[in-house]
């Protein structure tokens, strides 16, 4: 496939935001005649042109097309299909929400592990159970039993340090949906208990003139009920809905009843103590030990409002400090650097009291540092919503440089490997989750750097092919990177392809794009290819189901989904 130089899309502001020169560099045979060339503007080689949507038309639209797509006439270009393949498929396909809840499905693999841990649960809970009367003081004891036994896990799910990392390759962030689905499990688990301690009373106990006031004010109940109100109303703030409304509110609640369910559950009863003080002691040596002494670091950064108005760059530089021999067991600090798709939680305390003691997740949006590299370059992109990120931006427009505290970095290194081992690599985003997609097309860029770049490009010696899709809602979120770091980049070899904003044209038919990408590059020897995608939730299911269709069609297609879960 051969390069053709696009950087004049990329130098000036006209060109980039909405001019109406047509690009088109690949041969018709390869592409749809009724795409329009002028939804897309692309800085790379092999530009792909995808369909601008209408303003109304929503990423969902290829959801709801079969995996098996059909009058495709590259079809018969691809492998051929299995049953491995097409369990493959199925596993990566993430369903549509719920209806009327709108509570939004993992993919089926995950629902399939959350299904068989649910199963244990239950089988554990009525396993020899005789459903009479007199038994139903046993299962409504054996309902505790099972929820008091999950606490450990909880707490170790809920964890930014845990040793899970160290089994499964996927930090804190990946496995929250385990926490999440453990947490709705276990409040099941404590309402079946109070309901069965009620019934048990109602049929065996009331009959002896115990009335419910007097059983209700016993001790071990009071203490029952404390722990049960505090854990439902944890359930309840931790709603997706309340979450995103009042992200403040949520930390602060999840912190505090949490603590006093614990203090509860513990003089409960004697037999929960022993998991009790499990839990509490993961609480502790991971908020104490790790988020406090080891991963906090205090830094000066700079602000700028960027040329949107509502979003800020935080900025410093740190002088590395390496953190020890110790470092691959406790973890390492910002001293030390970071790697692509890492995160860091900010503390801003000047902004006002109620940030003290708040901690908000951001994901690193410079690259990662090289190993020779002394000073580091952190900066941040922060979107200005409500809450801790409005009131930065107002602290912005009177000051040009705040302190700040940074707890991480954290992360795993699924996507980053994954990549690697790719002959394509495709890297899609969607707004801010540029500053997930921008230091992993850095990573690649340096781990596939070649010695002999005097004798050739850059671009002629990399076998592997780096392609960055970035939707954008307004052309001036362009700025969060600038032109001129991504004419470097397409210098180096990446194919970068940036639709017009959204707000002008609506969404493009980022579904085409992907397709229409695998086939060409496969045609050119590119048959591994590997997807790490950032940005909404609709978009990552939309990429998603997308390559589980083309799983499904035989091709060699993994996917990484970056996002925060909590």
């Amino acid at each position: 496939m051969q390069r053709i130089s696009r950087l004049e899309h990329l130098d000036t502001e006209d060109t980039f935001d909405g001019d109406d020169e047509t690009i088109n560099q690949m041969s018709p045979s390869n592409y749809n005649d009724s795409q329009d060339p002028k939804g897309v503007y692309s800085s790379g080689s092999s530009t792909v042109e995808g369909t601008a949507s209408p303003p109304a038309k929503h990423f969902d639209e290829d959801e709801d097309t079969p995996l098996l797509h059909h009058g495709n006439t590259l079809r018969s270009s691809y492998p051929r299909r299995s049953l491995w393949t097409m369990a493959r498929a199925f596993l990566m396909y993430q369903p549509s929400p719920i209806p009327i809840i709108d509570k939004t499905l993992p993919e089926n693999g995950i629902s399939l592990i959350l299904v068989a841990f649910i199963a244990l649960n239950f089988f554990y809970m009525f396993f020899h159970i005789n459903f009479n009367v007199f038994e139903f003081f046993v299962l409504a004891d054996r309902f505790g039993l099972v929820f008091v036994a999950n606490l450990p896990l909880l707490y170790l799910l809920a964890a930014k340090n845990q040793p899970l990392k160290f089994l499964t390759g996927r930090s804190y962030e990946s496995l929250n949906i385990f926490h999440r689905r453990l947490g709705e499990l276990l409040c099941l688990e404590a309402f079946l208990h109070f309901a069965g301690m009620l019934f048990v009373w109602y049929t065996l106990i009331r009959p002896n003139g115990f009335g419910l006031l007097r059983f209700l004010l016993m001790r071990v109940i009071l203490l029952g009920l404390g722990a049960f109100f505090a854990y439902e109303l944890l359930y309840f703030t931790s709603l997706g809905s309340f979450r995103q409304r009042w992200y403040e509110m949520f930390l602060g609640l999840h912190i505090v009843l949490q603590v006093f369910a614990l203090v509860f559950v513990f003089f409960h009863h004697p037999v929960a103590r022993p998991y009790v003080g499990i839990a509490l002691a993961i609480f502790l040596v991971d908020r104490g030990l790790y988020r406090l002494l080891r991963k906090s670091a205090k830094l000066e950064a700079q602000v700028e409002i960027l040329e949107d108005t509502e979003t800020v760059r935080l900025s410093s530089t740190i002088i590395r400090r390496p953190d020890g021999q110790l470092s691959a067991l406790l973890g390492t600090s910002m001293n030390a650097g970071w790697l692509a798709t890492d995160h860091v939680f900010v503390t801003v305390p000047s902004l006002a009291r109620k940030h003290i003691f708040q901690a908000h997740p951001f994901t690193v949006a410079s690259s990662a540092p090289l190993p020779s590299e002394d000073e580091l370059q952190l900066d941040l992109l922060i979107r200005a919503r409500d809450g801790f990120s409005r009131d930065l931006l107002n602290a912005t427009r009177l000051q040009r440089q705040i302190s700040i505290r940074v707890d991480g970095p954290y992360g795993s290194s699924h996507a980053r490997n994954m990549l690697e081992r790719s002959d394509l690599a495709l890297v899609i985003v969607g707004g801010s989750g540029i500053a997930v997609g921008w230091p992993l097309i850095q990573h690649l860029l340096d781990s596939t750097r070649s010695s002999d770049t005097e004798i050739a490009p850059m671009s002629s010696l990399r076998r592997q092919k780096i392609v960055l899709i970035w939707i954008i809602h307004q052309g001036s979120h362009l700025s969060w990177l600038g032109r001129q770091a991504l004419a470097d980049a397409e210098n180096k070899g990446v194919e970068i392809i940036v639709p017009r904003a959204t707000e002008e044209i609506g969404r493009p038919d980022l579904a085409g794009m992907i397709r229409t990408l695998v086939d060409a590059y496969a045609d050119d020897g590119a048959k591994k290819t590997r997807v790490v995608t950032s940005g909404p939730d609709s978009m990552g299911r939309m990429v998603r189901n997308t390559c589980a269709g083309l799983v499904f069609d035989g091709k060699d297609i993994d996917i990484a989904v970056e996002k925060f879960g909590w």
